[in-house]
C-alpha cells in the first residue's frame, strides 16, 4: 500500500489577446496564429544557436537538495557546448525525439544530465517533480548592437508537493518525462522533509508549438521557445477512463506513449491506425471503457466472480501482485486478469456453452503472454472461475 495519498490540481487559465483594431460593426479582430511550419523553421534555429552558444555547469552531490542543479551560461573561455554532448556515451547526453502536433514534425531536444534507476512514467501519467523555466528570445538585428538570444526566467519548483498529470499540462514535457526514471525509494527524515537519491534529471528544449504557441501564459510572451531542468523524485499511475486499468498498462506496444488520434486540429493527418486502440474504434484504450469493442465494459470483464477471494480489490489487477512488507495490510493478489480459460470443459462430453465452460489453469492468470480477457472480443461474461 502506497504510504503517500496524492491529490492532484488543475488549474486552467485562459488568456485573450485582443488587436486595437475594429472592424465596421464595433466587432474586435483577433490576430490569427502564425504559420505552425514557418514558425517552428524560426525556433528550430533558435534553440540550435542556444545549444551552441551556451555551456552547462552541473550539480553532483548526491543526498543534497542541490544535486543537479544546472547553470546555464553562454561560452566565453572554450567550454563545451551544450550541443557537443550530442549523442555522447556519457553524461550528460544530448538526444531528441521526434513529436508530431497541428501538422509539423518537431524535433525535441532533451539533455539527460542523470536518466534515474526507477521507474518511467508514461505520456499521461502523474508525475512529482522540481522543475526551473526559461524562454528564449532573439532580439531584432540592427547594425549596432547584432542580435541577441537570451534566456528569460520565468518560474522555478523547488520543492513540489503535489504531482500533476502530463495530460494536463504542456505537450512538450509528456514527450519527454517518459524517457527519464525515478530514483531509489524516498527517505523521510525525522523532521518531516524527504531524500531523494538517484532520480531522473534532465533539460528539456521545448518548441512552442509544443507549449503555448500563440497565447503565452503568465510572464511567458507568444511563440517563446522554452527551456525546463527537471527533476524527477515520483510518479503516480493514472487511469484516465476509469476502466480499472492503468493508462501505462493500456500502452499495448509498451513505447511509454499512448495518444488520441481524433482530435484533428492536434492531428489534421492522423495515422490510419492506433498501435493502442485494441478494436480500431478510434477511441484508445486508456480512453476507452470497453477495450475490445464486444459490448461488455472493461471494468465488468475484470470484475472478480463470486468465489474469488483473494486480495483486496473487487477486480483483478493487471498481473498478480506481491506484498509490501513496509505496509500493514496484506497486498498480495495471487490472480492478475485472465485470459480465456484453457482447461477442459467442465463436462468434456459435451459441446462448449454458456453453462459448459473451460474451466480455469493457474497460468491463464499469470501467464505474461496472455491475452486477457477485455482485450479479447471471443471472451465474453458468462466466465466460470
Amino acid at each position: 500500500m502506497n504510504k503517500f495519498k496524492f491529490y492532484f490540481t488543475v488549474i486552467t487559465a485562459s488568456v485573450l489577446f485582443f488587436s486595437c483594431s475594429k472592424d465596421d460593426n464595433n466587432g474586435i479582430d483577433v490576430e490569427p496564429p502564425k504559420d505552425y511550419t514557418e514558425q517552428y523553421e524560426v525556433e528550430k534555429v533558435i534553440i540550435e544557436d542556444y545549444l551552441k552558444e551556451n555551456y552547462i555547469v552541473v550539480v553532483d552531490k548526491p543526498g543534497f537538495p542541490e544535486d543537479q542543479d544546472i547553470t546555464i551560461s553562454r561560452i566565453d573561455a572554450g567550454q563545451p557546448s551544450i550541443l557537443s554532448y550530442l549523442n555522447a556515451t556519457a553524461y550528460p547526453k544530448l538526444l531528441s525525439r521526434d513529436a508530431s502536433m497541428n501538422g509539423v514534425t518537431y524535433k525535441l531536444y532533451y539533455l539527460v544530465l542523470r536518466p534515474g534507476v526507477g521507474i518511467s512514467p508514461c505520456n499521461v501519467d502523474g508525475v512529482l517533480a522540481s522543475y526551473k523555466g526559461t524562454y528564449l528570445n532573439r532580439s531584432a538585428a540592427t547594425a549596432t548592437p547584432p542580435s541577441e538570444l537570451t534566456a528569460t526566467f520565468f518560474e522555478e519548483l523547488k520543492d513540489p508537493q503535489t504531482p500533476f498529470s502530463l495530460n494536463s499540462v504542456i505537450r512538450g514535457w509528456g514527450e519527454i518525462f517518459p524517457k527519464f526514471k525515478t530514483g531509489e525509494t524516498p527517505t523521510i527524515n525525522p523532521n518531516g522533509t524527504v531524500t531523494y537519491k538517484d532520480f531522473g534529471a534532465g533539460v528539456m528544449f521545448i518548441p512552442s508549438g509544443l507549449a503555448y504557441y500563440n497565447l503565452g501564459s503568465g510572464g511567458i510572451p507568444a511563440y517563446a521557445p522554452l527551456v525546463f531542468s527537471f527533476k524527477l523524485y515520483n510518479i503516480v499511475r493514472l487511469d484516465q477512463d476509469n476502466d480499472g486499468v492503468f493508462s501505462y498498462q493500456e500502452d499495448l506496444n509498451n513505447d511509454g506513449y499512448v495518444y488520441d488520434f481524433r482530435n484533428t486540429t492536434n492531428y489534421p493527418t492522423p495515422p490510419t491506425t492506433n498501435p493502442d486502440d485494441t478494436d480500431g474504434d478510434k477511441i484508445p484504450d486508456f480512453l476507452d471503457v470497453d477495450d475490445d469493442g464486444d459490448n461488455y465494459t472493461t471494468r465488468l470483464e475484470i470484475t472478480k466472480p463470486v468465489g474469488i477471494n483473494s486480495g483486496l480489490s473487487l477486480y483483478f489487477p493487471f498481473d498478480p501482485i506481491v506484498d509490501n512488507p513496509f505496509t500493514t495490510v496484506d497486498e498480495t493478489e495471487t490472480k492478475g486478469i485472465p485470459r480465456k480459460f484453457t482447461g477442459p470443459l467442465l463436462n468434456p462430453s459435451l459441446p462448449e456453452t454458456s453453462t459448459n465452460l473451460p474451466t480455469p489453469q493457474a497460468s491463464d492468470y499469470t501467464d505474461p503472454s496472455r491475452l486477457r480477457r477485455h482485450l479479447d472480443a471471443n471472451c465474453k461474461p458468462p466466465y466460470q472461475n
